[in-house]
């Protein structure tokens, strides 16, 4: 039975999402950047590996981020330290509270790669401070596309976030991985909404 017609089993110590892609084709009308007071956003132009991976897991834990966690650091470094990709910091009193990266490895196309704010700004106006950021930066290129993609272990609301943002969806698979939280470096207390399913 193939994925397209029903229930498909998933081995235990694996997790599976249901992945949507999302694209913009043209710059949205409405893509200024509000000011807050409260927050600003810094291009870091030369990021360490030490500094990325602990914004990264500080924002994407709980949502059980884990690609970037897995890489060696020499190739995460060749990575964010590429000239064609481009890494932002949202920072609040003076800390570094959320991740901007938008990749423009690809000719005529902005991927939003890795977009997010810690789990004590959600709600508080600063995902959308920096996707309207996100935005004006990659329409500044000569692109065609900007895009990303989400899926079910994010936040509930970041689907609906991007369609506001002005993205529409145009296609969605299933992503089948080993589950982080089975490995050491991995607290096994994150994502709660994703249990884990070990083998009996």
């Amino acid at each position: 039975m193939g994925l397209s017609d029903g229930f498909t089993d998933v081995p235990p110590g694996k997790i599976a999402a249901v992945v949507t892609h999302l694209r913009m084709l043209g710059r949205p009308p409405t893509t200024t950047v509000s000011h807050r007071t409260d927050m600003s956003i810094r291009l870091v132009p030369w990021p360490a590996v030490a500094w990325y991976r602990d914004l990264y897991q500080r924002v994407g834990e709980e949502w059980l981020w884990f690609s970037r966690r897995t890489l060696g650091a020499p190739v995460l470094e060749a990575i964010i330290r590429n000239s064609l990709v481009e890494i932002y910091s949202l920072e609040v009193g003076g800390r570094d509270e959320g991740l901007l990266e938008l990749d423009f490895r690809t000719e005529g196309m902005c991927e939003l790669a890795f977009f997010g704010v810690t789990p004590a700004l959600i709600g508080q106006g600063a995902g959308r401070f920096l996707m309207n950021y996100a935005i004006e930066r990659a329409w500044r290129k000569p692109i065609r596309c900007f895009w990303v993609h989400t899926c079910t272990f994010d936040h509930p609301g970041a689907l609906k976030f991007y369609l506001r943002s002005g993205f529409h969806a145009f296609k969605r698979h299933i992503e089948i991985a080993d589950d982080p939280r089975l490995n050491a470096d991995y607290p096994s207390a994150a994502a709660a909404h994703v249990p884990i399913i070990r083998d009996p």
